[in-house]
């Protein structure tokens, strides 16, 4: 069988898939995975599932391995087009990308014996929410998990720091500009200034960028109605490996006085280790196809920050495409990388 990744990661650019709005994805990714020969469906939540499996002599599975991307993308349109070797469009890198070289491996590669690859778009991984990871974690137990994340077709990511998402609201009566005490405004810029200060305090003595405390403000408006003046920020907190996340909370709530404050989201952070067996089986591969590996720590959050604590099982992200180009403006993907990541995917399906 030939697949053709550059033209189904085409066909999965074209279809628009905002977080929440999967479904036109889920269903042409069911239609590519089912002519591929995997049977594939849509989960209860939206998720696109494609299984491909060869029982052992006695008809049974005994090992399930789970490639898990997502489909749903930032917002931002990317007219998809190809210039000088490099495929263009929104989700190119994250995630699709990697998501279209799972696929096109699994179709590739036949399953050992008594083993299932499954692999699996999820919805809403850009949110909050992280719906789609949320259900496979409690519906399914895998025996190995690769998640579909940017890491270039030479390298491993063996951790995510963890995310404590926070929205804080102040509101109070209006007064005149000239008053004596701070508007809505000035005490939400203080608060901000204090999780700063909390944030760089936590981290003193932390040499690695991986086990600090990393606050960004993420939104910030204001306004008043003439009789009300609020404000709401919403900051996110890059948690360490062991972070103590209630006290952490419980400090920031002590920052915001009488203000609103409310945890959006939470994930812890997930480190493997370079250790870690289907680590190996990555570095082995990717040496095989005339690369030098690279173990990776991101200082993002991804769905192996959810599977990862629920499943402990070996786990590792992996994907071609270069992160520092999330979410940008100029989103795009070396065609040549992207078939490099199907070949070094298949090298580790046929070890497992």
């Amino acid at each position: 069988m030939q697949v053709d990744v550059v033209e189904l990661l085409r066909g999965m650019l074209e279809i628009e898939s905002l977080s929440g709005r999967e479904e036109r994805l889920a269903a042409f990714l069911v239609e590519r995975m089912s002519a591929l020969g995997l049977h594939a469906h849509t989960d209860e939540v939206g998720n696109a599932v494609g299984v491909r499996e060869t029982p052992n002599g006695a008809g049974e599975i005994e090992r399930e391995i789970v490639l898990m991307g997502h489909m749903d993308t930032v917002p931002g349109r990317i007219p998809v087009r190809i210039e000088d070797g490099e495929l263009w469009g929104r989700g190119a890198v994250d995630a699709k990308g990697p998501l279209a070289a799972m696929i096109a491996a699994v179709a590739l590669q036949a399953p050992p014996e008594g083993v299932r690859f499954t692999v699996i778009g999820a919805v809403e991984e850009e949110s909050a929410t992280s719906r789609g990871a949320r259900h496979v974690a409690a519906m399914r137990r895998a025996d190995m998990c690769i998640i579909g994340e940017p890491s270039g077709s030479g390298a491993v990511t063996i951790g995510y720091k963890g995310r404590l998402l926070l929205r804080c609201g102040m509101e109070q009566a209006s007064a005149h500009t000239a008053g004596p005490g701070p508007s809505a405004p000035e005490r939400m810029a203080d608060w901000w200034i204090g999780v700063r200060t909390l944030c760089a305090a936590l981290s003193a003595g932390r040499e690695r960028l991986f086990d600090r405390y990393l606050p960004c403000l993420r939104e910030l408006q204001s306004g008043s109605d003439g009789i009300t003046e609020w404000a709401m920020a919403v900051v996110s907190v890059r948690l360490p490996p062991g972070a103590e996340v209630d006290e952490l909370a419980g400090r920031v709530r002590e920052l915001a006085g009488d203000g609103r404050l409310a945890v959006d989201a939470h994930e812890p952070a997930w480190e493997t280790g370079r250790d870690d067996p289907l680590a190996k089986l990555f570095m082995r591969s990717i040496r095989a196809h005339g690369a030098r590996p690279a173990l990776k720590l991101k200082t993002g959050t991804c769905d192996m920050n959810i599977v990862g604590p629920a499943w402990r099982c070996p786990i590792v992200a992996y994907g071609p495409g270069d992160s520092g180009l999330d979410h940008a403006p100029n989103e795009r993907i070396c065609i040549e990388e992207l078939q490099r990541g199907v070949e070094v995917l298949r090298g580790v399906l046929a070890q497992v």
